[in-house]
Formats: structure tokens, sequence, C-alpha cells
């Protein structure tokens, strides 16, 4: 008999991933968003096949994606290395070249829309109004194109119309946790939700007619229930509530008069169904725990790209009670056996509060004793059940992972993820430190021995905590994290600016509290081993702030490598320096595992 050495551990590096995907009105065609040849290009499957083939070859990855509605060509945005400045262009579905359709260097282009027969695309800019944007109609036959929503206050996104046309859905952002959905008729603009002095948000929103519109919201409420506005009578409604759930996504299925929504509980996602006819509500089983996007086909049948801990990115297509994998990407090469679970759990932090959290072990056979403490980015975002190839890679190579969902994070209710407005760097903090206490407690670490790792929020917390509990710690990596909250707000995009004084603070009256909160005000304490990552076109967290940190750490003589990646921006986008990435923080964290076992 045969026997097969283990899984290379770069393997686990080499799992493709699905950004985004669209369903043509036909079903006759899928296309999707990969990295399938190693960078992000649009491919194409002609239904029912399921194998793939190449669109596009420019290497990019996609922000919006659409099919115009007699499936004759596709609508899709590419930015340029990470840089996030989208453009649109015309894809072919039978060959041809690419043709552009907006496109005006140094700008932000949002959401396309298609008009009902396809000739008028809708889209949201920075062009001409950074701070606030505006939306236009472009008439793709003429190339003439109209202002037909102009931002003020806060930045505003075009998010739909109604069957006719005559009436513009949109939303205002004034903060992650403070979004407002107004309808636009003529010259009228209808707030959708009841006036209130309380912040709340809106998170989607469809007509099911000219004049009724369904809604995702927490107007008076900690967590997001279905709602409705009718706009002839004024009259808001809410509809459905389901208990520590919140709503994430609405779809319509006009054909079969039902609802669909993606609800977010704690770390996994659910699906329901409602019947508008009879008001009928039933769970549907999902093949995945997150849910990245639904797409509802005309015929009925359901469309989902979904993951989970141990499953990649794929793409489903349920006609019943049955799901079906249209992609079949998992790790090449590996058992599923080879791949870790989660264990879901809560610990108290310091004032009482029980803080839920993913606990990743790794396999016996292959457990090296390190744990890997993980804060997640965001903030105002979660660590979910959803696959990271990074982590299977890490738990291969030994290393248990710990990702506490601490206060700020989604999934909790409106109130927990306020609580790291203007406070990022003590109650969350303090939750973390609480964290690591509770690893230490419960014997599956030792203080001064853990290893600490985050990416954008996660990395400014792995700075922080870096510099004020060093003491935890025996190595301490970066990945793209503000190190100084008075230049990350002066730095961040122009859209993002008008809601940093809420989110982060205002660098005149919050003086004292952003330096006590920066990283950077604690340069003598960070005296531990760092590996610091940067993308050099990231537009949110930019190159500044990993450059300033890493100086002025080397002028101390401390010991910090930096590796600065010049063709991508918030993220990998390029799987060949993912892989380089990842390979370069194993051999980091090697380090100390080799000095661990030799002690």
């Amino acid at each position: 008999m045969i026997t097969f050495p283990k899984p290379d551990v770069e393997q686990f590096l080499r799992t493709f991933s699905i950004a985004d995907f669209a369903v043509s009105p036909d079903e006759k065609h899928l296309v999707f968003s990969t990295n399938l040849s190693g960078k992000y290009n649009l491919w194409g499957m002609d239904l029912p096949n399921s194998f793939p083939y190449p669109l596009t070859s420019i290497d990019q990855s996609c922000q919006g994606l659409i099919y115009d509605k007699k499936s004759r060509f596709i609508i899709a945005g590419f930015d340029q290395d990470g840089n996030e400045n989208t453009q649109f262009y015309g894809v072919p579905l039978n060959g041809g070249t690419m043709k552009e359709i907006v496109n005006h260097e140094n700008t932000r282009n949002f959401m396309p829309k298609l008009s009902n027969d396809s000739k008028k695309l809708y889209y949201t800019t920075s062009r001409g109004n950074p701070s606030f944007l505006n939306s236009y109609c472009l008439d793709l036959e003429s190339g003439q194109e109209r202002l037909v929503l102009e931002g003020k206050d806060a930045a505003t996104y075009l998010f739909g119309f109604s069957p006719d046309e005559e009436t513009l859905l949109y939303y205002k952002h004034f903060a992650n946790t403070y979004t407002l959905l107004y309808a636009k008729k003529g010259n009228e603009d209808i707030l959708l939700t009841p006036p209130t002095e309380k912040q709340h948000t809106v998170n989607d929103g469809v007509f099911i007619s000219d004049s009724m519109i369904y809604l995702l919201t927490d107007y008076d409420s900690d967590f997001t229930y279905l709602a409705s506005y009718n706009l002839e009578t004024n009259k808001f409604c809410k509809v459905k509530e389901l208990e520590n759930e919140s709503f994430t996504a609405i779809t319509y299925s006009k054909e079969n008069q039902l609802l669909y929504i993606t609800s977010q509980k704690g770390v996994e996602d659910q699906l329901y169904e409602i019947n508008l006819q009879n008001e009928n509500w039933r769970n549907i089983p999902v093949p995945c725990s997150v849910i990245n996007k639904l797409e509802v086909a005309a015929s009925g049948t359901l469309y989902l790209f979904g993951m989970s801990a141990t499953k990649p990115h794929n793409i489903y297509k349920n006609t019943g009670d049955e799901w079906v994998s249209l992609t079949k990407y998992t790790v090449p090469g590996v058992d599923s056996n080879e791949l870790v679970e989660p264990d879901i759990i809560t610990y108290p932090s310091f004032d009482g509060r029980e803080i839920e959290s993913l606990f990743f072990r790794a396999k016996k056979e292959n457990d090296n004793g390190e744990v890997i403490f993980w804060p997640h980015g965001g903030p105002q975002a979660a660590e979910r059940k959803f696959f990271r190839a990074s982590f299977q890679f890490f738990l291969n190579n030994g290393y248990s992972i710990f990702a506490p969902n601490f206060r700020g994070s989604t999934g909790y209710g409106l109130e927990f993820m306020k609580m790291v407005e203007g406070d990022w760097g003590n109650g969350p903090r303090l939750d973390n430190v609480a964290g690591l206490d509770w690893l230490i407690d419960q014997g599956h670490a030792q203080k001064g021995n853990i290893l600490l790792m985050g990416g954008s929020f996660g990395g400014y917390m792995a700075l922080l905590l870096h510099g004020r509990h060093a003491d935890y710690f025996k190595a301490v990596v970066d990945i793209f994290g503000p190190s100084n909250l008075f230049s990350f707000i002066n730095s961040v995009p122009e859209d993002w600016k008008p809601v940093m004084d809420q989110w982060v603070g205002n660098p005149e009256k919050d003086k004292e509290k952003l330096i006590e909160y920066s990283p950077i005000t604690y340069l003598e304490s960070m005296i531990k081993p760092m590996l610091v990552i940067q993308g050099a076109n990231d537009p949110r967290v930019v190159k500044e702030e990993s450059d300033q940190i890493v100086q002025a750490l080397k002028d101390k003589g401390r010991d910090v490598d930096y590796m600065l990646l010049e063709n991508e921006g918030h993220g990998f986008s390029k799987k060949e320096n993912e892989i380089a990435v990842y390979q370069k923080i194993l051999s980091f964290l090697n380090r100390f595992t080799a000095v661990t076992e030799k002690v």
C-alpha cells in the first residue's frame, strides 16, 4: 500500500476565493469574481454546466457586478491594485473587449444599478462631491448623464428605485450606527423611519410596489427587524422581529411575492422566507455558516454565496429543499478532517459583560502549545464562522487561535456596537485583556508567552495591546493597522471623514483621549519583536501609518521587520502576495516557538 506524506502547509494558502457573483435574468449564465488564476478576474459558467471559463484577464478585483436585464452583457467595477478607485466597465458575455462606461481618474464609484430597460446606469460617485457623494443617471446610448441626487450633510448613496423608476431610494451614512433611509419622489424627500433624536440604522430596503417599501431597521430597538413603509399613507409599521438576531439583507421575489431575509445571530447567519400573501414565515436551512450574498431568480430559484469555518467560499443553487454547489472550492489536496472547527465560548469582561469568542484549537497531533490572540478588524464587524485560509494554515502548523468579539462587534445589538465609538482604546482593549486573562486562567496559555496578531482595527489593537500590555506577549504581528489616530483621521478617504468625530474622535475636542488611545504614544513599552505588513496602495489605513511606527521603533533599536506590498491595498488581492505574507508570518512566529522549546 502506498503511503502519502501530510499535505504541504502551503496547500492551505492555495485555497481560492470568490469575491462576488451574479446570475443572468434568464438563468443561462453565472459570472463570479475569483482568484482562480492567482489574481482576481471575472469567470463565467453556462448553466446548468458548472465548468468555469475566464471572461477578463485584467487581474483586478471586482466591486459591483450586475447583469443587463436581457442577459446580453455585464456591468462590473474594477479598481487598480487595491486603491479602491472603482471604475465601471461593460463586459460582453460572448467574447470581445471590455468597454469603459464610467472612468474618472482618482474617483470612487459605488453601487451600479441598471434601469428596467438597461438603457440607463445609476451610480454613486465621489466626483465633484468627495465628502458627501453625488448620484448620476447615465444614458448608455447617448453617453449623457444627469445628476439625480446631491449628497449633503452625510455620505449619500443611491440604493434603488421603484418599479416605475419615479421614486429613488437612498440612504445617508452619518455613522456605522446611524444610517437613515429616504425615498425621493420629485422634490420630496421622505424619511422612512419615524423622526427621533435617538440614533438608529437602516441596513437594507426594497420596493415591492411603487408605493410599498420593506426595510430592515433597529429604530426603537436594539436588534434589526423587518418593517414596512407605505408612501401613500406615510405609515411605518414593524413587521417581524426575532430575539437577539439582527436582519442584515433583504431580497424580493416579485413573481412569487416572497421576501428573503438574511439574519446575523452571533457568529452564524440564518435565512428566512416570508410569504407576503399569507404572512407565513419559515427558516430555510443553508449549506454554510455565513451568507455573503443571495440572489433570487424570476423562477424562484435561490442562488447563495457563502462559507463556513471549514468550507471556503462557494456558490450554491436551491430549487427546493436541496442545495447544489455550483463551485467546488476546497482546500486543495487537504481532507476536510484536517480542518478545524472553532469552539464558541464566552468569558466575563472587566465590567461583567459577557464576550463571545471563537477558539480554534490546533489538533492534538499538530499542537505546538502556542496560542495566537487575534483581535478582529472593523471594529464594527465581527469574527464569525467564515473561512480563513490563514487560520487553517496556522492551525495545521500547530498554532491555536483565540478571536474575541469585543464591544463594538456586530451581531450583538446596536448598543453593543456603539460601545467602540469614541472609545477605541479603552473598553475594547479591556475586553481583549479579559480574554487574555481567560486564556491564562483556563490553562490554555502562560502570561508572557502569547503571540499577538491582527489586521486593520485588529492591527491597531495589536499595536495598542503591545504598547500597554507587553507583559502578556512574546511577539506581535501588525497587518495594516493605524498607529497614530491623529494621522489616521486625517488620511482616510474623504467620504469617511464626516463620520470620524463620532467613530474615532475629534482631533481638537478629544485631543487628550486620542493621544491616550494612539499606539504610537507607547513606543517605550513596545519591547517585543514585531512584524509589520502594509499595502502601499491602501486608501483606508495609508502606508504612513505603518511607516511611522516602524521607523520610530527602529530608531529605538527595537526588533521590527517590515514587509511592504507595492501592488496591494487594504488586503491581499493577489495569491502570490497572500502566500508570501503568511509564509513570512509563519517564519516570524516559528522563531519564538523554537526559543520556547529550547528553554
